[in-house]
């Protein structure tokens, strides 16, 4: 799938930092029960790309990437685990040559117009804007859709369920990324249908007023 495929499966992207490994599995199936298909596992913690395979094999009709993606290795060390997409915080030369080796899409991060304009120019079209609280959020959003009409975003970063739906509302935003869906204690406490509950909500987030 294309990443602006993706990005159309569901209003919010779980931003998911998995310390146990043993989490994954009924935490990916409980994302996918509410309604959250597409699932970012940042490479945090050591069991990050283990829990990519892990995930994709207990729900399969999920689609599970790997986020934070820093270093050119990282790309086909996540690829190797079957990641379906890709996510960086921002685009450098090496993360563009270690991209356009991979054959999964990729989501690479923005912050400044300067820094939209290169990943532009390097074909992407479809960015995240992170950290997008910090970096000016629904303003800064809403001032790049004039001249970056071409361009959607999943800004991330310090977003919340009070937030989300203000995002949703701009036309230039597909989704956006959160952990609010995946609170600390849910997933220490393995409380699966509280977290089920919680990406029930946010699958109905992305309807925007007419």
């Amino acid at each position: 799938m294309k990443i602006r495929e993706i990005m159309a499966l569901a209003p919010v992207i779980p931003v998911l930092t998995v310390e146990s490994l043993e989490h994954a599995a009924p935490l990916a199936q409980a994302l996918v029960a509410g309604g959250l298909r597409v699932l970012e596992v940042t490479l945090r913690t050591e069991v990050a790309l283990e829990a990519i395979r892990a995930m994709r094999k207990a729900a399969p009709e999920a689609i599970v990437g790997a986020g934070t993606l820093t270093r050119p290795e990282d790309f086909a060390r996540a690829a190797a685990v079957g990641a379906q997409f890709g996510v960086t915080p921002g685009l450098t030369p090496e993360l563009l040559a270690a991209a356009r080796q991979t054959a999964f899409p990729l989501l690479p991060g923005i912050m400044s117009p300067t820094e939209l304009i290169a990943a532009r120019l390097a074909g992407f079209d479809a960015l995240k804007f992170f950290p997008a609280e910090p970096a000016g959020g629904v303003s800064m959003l809403s001032a790049f859709a004039g001249p970056f009409a071409d361009v959607i975003f999943c800004p991330t970063g310090g977003i919340t369920r009070e937030s989300a739906p203000r995002y949703l509302q701009l036309t230039n935003v597909a989704c956006v990324g959160g952990s609010w869906v995946t609170p600390a204690a849910a997933m220490r406490n393995g409380n699966w249908a509280r977290i089920e509950e919680l990406a029930r909500d946010a699958a109905t987030l992305g309807r925007r007023a007419s």
